[in-house]
């Protein structure tokens, strides 16, 4: 049971009334001698900063900055080093990714034979019928998708399930087919996909409900300390990239409780805001939990429905098919517009914002449609209704958007990390996919993020990704949608930020705001756009705390 109080939310509010008292404190820690790109329209560049119990408490020349510091100050002089705010990872699944790392084969290989070798080694000490677990796999980075004789050939006696990393999609063997009774002629379940070959023969490769056929055999065996420890595992992966903020976008109540426990511990380097599953949704309301409760560090989110799949895994809902993939396929639809509205105005009634999952362009229209009943419904001043990843976007969509002032959530590094599987959409479909451009053109607030394990969590891939519109291999897809550097940093710091309603908490680096930052080993602003991915993060720190240095 989450131990999540009304008293740790009241507390959190109170310290907020508390700022303008900062203002009279005397610094424990004076950042000087830097180059602060501030994210502050009232003041974008600085030379240092004064941090008193975690936050800003002054920030401007080192003139103004350094003769507030004592003697029981920390002085440290930056070198004209290049300073960020932290970066928000704006939806992403770090316990589960971090119960993953520790108990899962790795299958980021370039080679299938690489992955069958692992997945051997793995089962050499799994007993005798147990499930051997892959994950990370990406069929965009070997020469040809896996299938279920790859697998067999691996391991032929014990069932096998390796998950793609967007983790809509896997690749079962033999043995696991058996045993979840899919055969050839077995119909797809609704709202998923047993793959088959031109023979007609099933190839290995399940999507979404068919996907989740086969999890359902696989025992449950995480204990509470593996939630713990995941939380910590990816907290510190996380803020070595720069990442000091991250919404957790489907957390279950052991998810959130593995948060806890690794703050509670110590071990939780970077605050999280956490979207709550659907599924789970009663067993908070019942506990008069919503949106907004915790603190600075662990706050509860939205609730968080799926209306279609995932774009890296080729099943989300389209309103034209695919490029390259047999009878006409669009996609995949995961929740029927019923269910969504029951759910989404249940919970925006009992104050939950709505954080919905939705990729193409089908999927899209649909939710919108349910945002616009609702919000008619039960009008709220401020819903900050959110669309999860919002790919595939048209100009009526975006209108529609702007009207209910709806906040995409995209992953624009795909066009970077993806651009391997963007030939199923085609140049044209590109053009307003991921649409950065145009969303800040109409006035919408995009933030940025990873979905890791679909991505990796490294804000110098977004920069690069959004500036260029290029992918590892140099094909070009959308260049329509390019913006700016100080543009990008702003979608994936205050955007964040304002997409979990804590825009007066942090996002930027100005007086009152926590003092999380993060210090470039180059400056971004003269870097070729083609060459961010090579900066490196140096130091990282949250409330005032240094959680890396390089």
């Amino acid at each position: 049971m989450l131990e999540f109080s009304r008293r740790r939310f009241i507390l959190g509010m109170s310290s907020l009334l508390a700022l303008p008292l900062l203002r009279t404190e005397e610094p424990e820690t004076v950042l000087y001698n830097g180059n602060f790109w501030t994210v502050d329209d009232a003041q974008p560049r600085a030379q240092a900063v004064a941090i008193s119990r975690g936050r800003f408490l002054a920030v401007g020349s080192n003139e103004q900055v350094l003769p507030l510091a004592t003697a029981r100050t920390r002085k440290i002089d930056l070198a004209l080093k290049n300073v960020l705010p932290g970066f928000n990872d704006a939806h992403c699944h770090p316990v589960e990714a971090g119960v993953e790392h520790l108990h899962k084969v790795a299958c980021d290989k370039d080679s299938i034979e690489k992955i069958q070798a692992a997945l051997r080694e793995r089962a050499q000490q799994t007993p005798s019928g147990q499930w051997v677990l892959g994950f990370l796999y990406d069929d965009g980075k070997t020469p040809r998708p896996l299938n279920r004789h790859d697998l067999d050939e691996a391991v032929g006696d014990h069932p096998v399930l390796v998950q793609h990393r967007g983790g809509h999609t896997a690749f079962v063997n033999s043995r696991a087919l058996e045993l979840a009774k899919v055969s050839n002629e077995t119909p797809d379940p609704p709202g998923g996909r047993f793959e088959h070959d031109n023979n007609g023969d099933l190839t290995g490769f399940v999507g979404d409900a068919g996907m989740q056929v086969f999890l359902r055999l696989v025992p449950r065996s995480n204990r509470r300390e593996d939630y713990r420890e995941g939380a910590a595992l990816i907290s510190k992966l996380f803020v070595s990239k720069g990442v000091t903020s991250a919404c957790d976008a489907d957390a279950s109540p052991e998810d959130l409780q593995g948060y806890q426990d690794a703050r509670d511990a110590g071990e939780l380097g970077m605050r999280v805001y956490c979207h709550v599953s659907a599924a789970s949704l009663d067993h908070f309301m019942a506990a008069g939990i919503h949106t907004g409760f915790g603190d600075e560090w662990l706050r509860v989110g939205g609730v968080k429905q799926y209306a279609d799949g995932s774009i890296s895994e080729r099943t989300a809902w389209l309103s034209k098919p695919y490029i390259g993939i047999a009878n006409n396929y669009v996609g995949l639809q995961l929740s029927s517009r019923e269910q969504l509205y029951e759910t989404g105005r249940k919970a925006h009634a009992a104050g939950w914002q709505l954080a919905t999952h939705a990729n193409g362009d089908l999927a899209i229209d649909r939710i919108l449609g349910v945002y616009e009943q609702i919000q008619k419904e039960v009008p709220k001043r401020d819903p900050r209704f959110r669309i999860e990843h919002c790919t595939l976007l048209t100009d009526s969509l975006i209108q529609r958007m702007h009207a209910l002032a709806v906040i995409p959530a995209p992953f624009s590094c795909y066009v970077y990390f993806h651009g391997d599987v963007m030939h199923y959409y085609g140049p044209e479909r590109t053009r307003h996919m991921f649409p950065m451009r145009s969303f800040l053109d109409a006035g919408l607030r995009p933030t940025d993020s990873s979905d890791y394990t679909a991505s990796p969590s490294d804000p110098m891939m977004w920069l690069q990704s959004q500036l260029t519109r290029r992918d590892i291999k140099g094909d070009v897809w959308g260049p329509n949608q390019r913006i700016s550097l100080p543009e990008a940093i702003r979608c994936g710091t205050a955007n964040g930020a304002y997409a979990s309603f804590e825009e007066d908490l942090k996002g930027s680096i100005q007086p009152g705001q926590l003092a999380d930052l993060i210090v470039l080993a180059q400056d971004p602003f003269k870097a070729d756009p083609s060459e961010l991915l090579k900066i490196q993060v140096e130091r990282t720190m949250v409330g005032g705390v240094w959680k890396y240095e390089s």
